[in-house]
């Protein structure tokens, strides 16, 4: 899993997104001050070209709000954001529309993204549509042809003219794919791409994904699986309520785990040497409410091995001592 060059594509600082949370009736009676979930505080991340970035928590902790945030599909409340050396973060929707055919996104459920209407053909050619690009009829259809085959759905015309419940799960995913990479963009951002998917066609979309960015395109893949990040991302970013607690190259994050919420998370992942497995840890209660967020460490409530100090001290992503590369980071006053 090497990285095509160390030119990046995406850089994010102390990405900050917040919600207000509906008052009610009472609350607007008494004028009772809107309270904030606090979706995305203070994310710091990168994607370098022919780079696949693993974002991986639970649900609920921010992982999906970033993704919209890095693409502008949602607004930050501060932060910075940069595709291809410019910043993006301000930018209106006039300036944005060249940028966002280099910026695409593939959601989680093919069943829903695509439009039952549509052939194949018409969903994948749509993007050209909508940015004015591809020319003629002909010439359309040439580079629909091309996104295809990309995505191993060859050969092309047995697909072009079939509807989307004509398909698999495995092919629609592939479809939702093609319809980004029609426009060829620099970045892809893959939002849990296989969770919807059978477990005997997870595989071959990953495979895929992987090849993609061995072509030299970036992805950021958003997930839940600790797994499927360990097998095939470059490098893993672990985020747990809103904050990235921990960092590194795939290898290292999997080998040498320094967060409490990594090991947990790491433990109840299948090993194939079983003289490598871990201890299953399960850890107690639920992730805490985003609108209050615990003060100090906020993985503290959850945490097995957290001290008084990790009430109070709210920790930031440095080095592990254990560490064996710089680029290894861990949020935690015990690592």
């Amino acid at each position: 899993m090497s990285v095509n060059g160390n030119r990046q594509l995406l850089e994010v600082e102390d990405l900050v997104v917040q919600y207000a949370v509906a008052r009610g009736l009472i609350g607007a009676v008494r004028r009772t001050p809107r309270q904030s979930v606090h979706a995305v505080d203070g994310v710091t991340l990168s994607v370098r070209a022919g780079e696949l970035l693993a974002l991986v928590g639970e649900s609920g902790c921010g992982k999906t709000t970033t993704a919209q945030a890095v693409l502008r599909l949602v607004d930050a409340v501060s932060g910075t954001i940069r595709f291809e050396g410019r910043e993006i973060t301000r930018l209106g929707a006039r300036s944005l529309r060249p940028l966002r055919r280099r910026m695409q996104i593939v959601y989680q459920d093919p069943y829903e993204s695509l439009d039952p209407r549509l052939r194949v053909q018409a969903t994948v050619e749509e993007p050209l549509l909508i940015h004015g690009l591809g020319g003629s009829k002909a010439e359309r259809t040439e580079r629909v042809r091309a996104a295809l085959a990309r995505v191993e759905l060859s050969p092309p015309e047995l697909f072009l003219d079939r509807f989307p419940h004509e398909l698999s799960g495995g092919q629609r995913q592939r479809v939702a794919i093609a319809a980004g990479l029609v426009l060829e963009p620099r970045l892809l951002v893959a939002d849990e791409p296989v969770s919807m998917l059978d477990v005997s066609v997870r595989a071959g979309v990953l495979h895929l994904l992987n090849g993609l960015r061995e072509s030299g395109l970036g992805i950021l893949m958003i997930t839940h699986d600790l797994s499927t990040a360990a097998r095939f991302a470059d490098r893993i970013a672990v985020m747990y309520l809103g904050r990235i607690v921990e960092e590194g190259a795939a290898r290292e994050i999997v080998r040498n785990p320094q967060h409490p919420y990594t090991k947990a998370l790491l433990s109840v992942v299948p090993r194939r040497d079983p003289r490598d497995r871990m201890r299953p840890q399960i850890l107690s209660g639920e992730t805490p409410d985003a609108v209050r967020i615990p003060s100090g460490c906020r993985f503290h409530p959850r945490c097995p091995v957290a001290i008084e100090e990790c009430r109070d001290h709210d920790p930031l992503l440095r080095r592990p001592h254990k560490a064996e590369t710089p680029e290894h980071r861990a949020a935690c006053i015990l690592a």
